[in-house]
């Protein structure tokens, strides 16, 4: 378990840890078969060959949301939360090529009741390309203050 992250730890311009995963096939089907979501493009390779054109089946849009959204939940821990979040998908992404998600510190505020906002550019890519870029405001709490205030 790691130790919770506070608003006065972070400063603009720092960098959160980046998550790498390697989406599998096999992860494909079942986040196909939990979103309802029977595109064959992203668990038929005949099909995303030959109808689509792609070389390989998609690794999902929102699986790589979910993923970058994951990598901010880590980087905020328990205490915090996420107030915010928009991507836009820019590139395809295929099975068994490592992903990375992370991002930047752009701006960091109080709000009018005192909470400590962070907001941030987030991207999820493979490689150097940026597959999905977006931002994301997130609550950290603060030093001092008791535990119920930070809800």
């Amino acid at each position: 378990m790691t130790d919770q992250l506070f608003y006065e730890d972070v400063e603009v311009g720092h960098r959160l840890p980046e998550l790498t995963v390697t989406v599998d096939e096999k992860q494909l089907f079942f986040f196909s078969a939990a979103t309802y979501n029977g595109h064959r493009i992203h668990y038929d390779k005949d099909w995303a060959r030959t109808v689509e054109g792609y070389d390989d089946v998609l690794v999902h849009g929102p699986l790589q949301a979910a993923l970058l959204g994951r990598a901010i939940g880590d980087w905020v821990g328990g205490r915090g939360r996420l107030v915010s979040f928009s991507v836009q998908n820019r590139a395809v992404a295929h099975p068994g090529q490592p992903l990375s998600f992370g991002g930047t510190i752009t701006a960091k505020r109080l709000s009018d009741e005192g909470a400590g906002l962070v907001d941030l550019d987030v991207a999820g890519r493979r490689g150097e390309t940026v597959l999905m870029p977006g931002t994301a405001t997130v609550e950290l709490p603060r030093r001092g203050t008791p535990r119920e205030a930070d809800r």
